[in-house]
């Protein structure tokens, strides 16, 4: 436990009902207890607050519930849509008034607990005009092992079918940073089309989230939909317009 320096725990409701309707499991209360555990040990806890249309109604009790737990950080994390969550669109989409109410609550929030909880904020970034820049850039500053041993240049790479991963069992980390196709694919503005390639935030936001651009468009190279620019935007369109629509069943993992 020495060689640990902070445990992360998600929480999808401080509504146990809620909570464990999301998650697919009843796992709430043990949640809530490992969180205990956490601090006894003297760990810093951070707790991952992941919101959306189905639980942003209680975000002032999630920020509570932080302190209650004597969290050192709170990450109020909305869902990005890649991965499994795309599949689940409709159900987390929250309206453009549920975000500002919720941009709101945390900016009250960041003033009323300075000094005792650190607050984070991720935003849904259909309703931006610019994209993120996701992991500070491909292949610039962050990697990821997987268990398996896989390297990759973000949590959400192995989305890209297309691309190989080399792994560690296999290849040194220093080959791979320095060498793989899958690092050097996207790193820099070499590979950016237009209107990318001639904009003046290139190495600002670096043309944003290849996952989601993938997603969207079937296309990694693709000008990230959610740019105000990208010739892409209009996939947002139908999403966006369902977002005030009565929540549908969410779709579970199931495993064999």
């Amino acid at each position: 436990m020495m060689q640990v320096g902070s445990c992360q725990v998600s929480i999808q409701d401080t509504d146990p009902n809620n909570s464990e309707k999301i998650a697919g499991f009843k796992g709430h209360q043990k949640k809530i207890e490992t969180c205990g555990l956490i601090r006894k040990v003297g760990l810093p806890l951070t707790v991952n607050a992941v919101m959306h249309r189905q639980n942003l109604h209680n975000l002032k009790n999630m920020i509570e519930l932080a302190v209650e737990l004597d969290a050192e950080r709170l990450e109020v994390a909305q869902v990005q849509y890649y991965g499994w969550a795309l599949k689940n669109q409709t159900a987390f989409l929250p309206t453009r008034e549920q975000l500002d109410k919720a941009t709101i609550i945390v900016e009250e929030a960041r003033i009323k607990y300075k000094g005792i909880l650190a607050i984070d904020y991720v935003v849904p970034d259909y309703y931006a005009k610019k994209p993120k820049s996701c992991m500070g850039g491909w292949g610039r500053q962050f990697l990821n092992i997987t268990p398996a041993g896989k390297v990759l240049p973000c949590h959400a790479a192995e989305s890209l079918n297309f691309l190989n991963f080399d792994n560690l069992k296999e290849k040194s980390l220093a080959w791979i940073w320095e060498h793989s196709e899958s690092f050097n694919r996207f790193r820099g503005t070499d590979w950016m089309p237009e209107p990318c390639q001639s904009c003046d935030r290139r190495e600002i936001d670096w043309g944003g989230c290849r996952c989601q651009a993938f997603a969207l468009t079937g296309n990694a190279d693709a000008t990230d939909p959610t740019c105000e620019f990208s010739p892409y935007r209009n996939v947002l369109e139908e999403p966006l317009s369902k977002a005030g629509s009565e929540n549908p069943d969410f779709i579970y993992r199931k495993y064999s």
